[in-house]
């Protein structure tokens, strides 16, 4: 499989974008490698980048956005932090993938078993962690369904915050970042969230 060109990054529209997500995906779920010469790619991508994906997920080793799509060199932004939380600096990345590079697509990709959003669930407050667990709360707050047993060993409700936190994230994206938004809306970008199942492998994504 060939790195992306300047070509062939123009010609994806967002909905291919996404289908060569899912794709990646199923390959990854049925163990079976797209087959890349990733010295090629070093070489192809060594005076300059065309990546398709700009995907923000968590830190969680489980959870590396080229492995789960089985995308090689040069194909994705890979932004990673726990709980897959927004900041300014984050958005500012998305906006350089899209405005600038060319990225068709932006994932906000949570996960199962997140810890980040155990810990948020649970109250967790450790040094700075407690900064970043606090910009989890508002999908905590937003959880209306749990109403006995809301920390992080109800696993119903860990799961229904973990959506709630992907949801909540790209409503800030365009809400924050009128560039995004903009592109958006004309068509050139697709903004859609996902959770990643760390027991299957598979990555269910939101398609309301």
């Amino acid at each position: 499989m060939r790195t992306h060109t300047k070509e062939t990054q123009m010609s994806l529209t967002p909905e291919k974008a996404l289908e060569i997500l899912k794709e990646g995906n199923q390959r990854f779920m049925n163990n079976l490698k797209a087959n890349r010469n990733l010295l090629q790619q070093v070489n192809d991508t060594s005076t300059g980048q065309f990546p398709f994906a700009t995907i923000l997920s968590c830190i969680d080793s489980r959870t590396s956005a080229e492995l789960i799509f089985d995308q090689g060199l040069g194909d994705v932004f890979s932004i990673r932090i726990a709980g897959n939380i927004l900041n300014e600096d984050i958005l500012g990345s998305m906006e350089f993938a899209t405005k600038i590079v060319g990225t068709k697509i932006i994932v906000v990709l949570g996960h199962t078993r997140c810890g980040a959003i155990v810990g948020a669930c649970n109250h967790v407050e450790l040094g700075n962690l407690t900064t970043l667990l606090n910009k989890i709360q508002p999908a905590i707050f937003n959880e209306k369904e749990t109403t006995e047993n809301r920390n992080g060993s109800n696993a119903e409700f860990v799961n229904n915050v973990t959506n709630i936190n992907v949801r909540l994230t790209i409503e800030r994206i365009r809400r924050e970042s009128p560039i995004i938004a903009e592109l958006e809306t004309n068509g050139q970008i697709k903004i859609i969230g996902g959770v990643y199942n760390v027991e299957s492998g598979q990555v269910s994504f939101f398609e309301d």
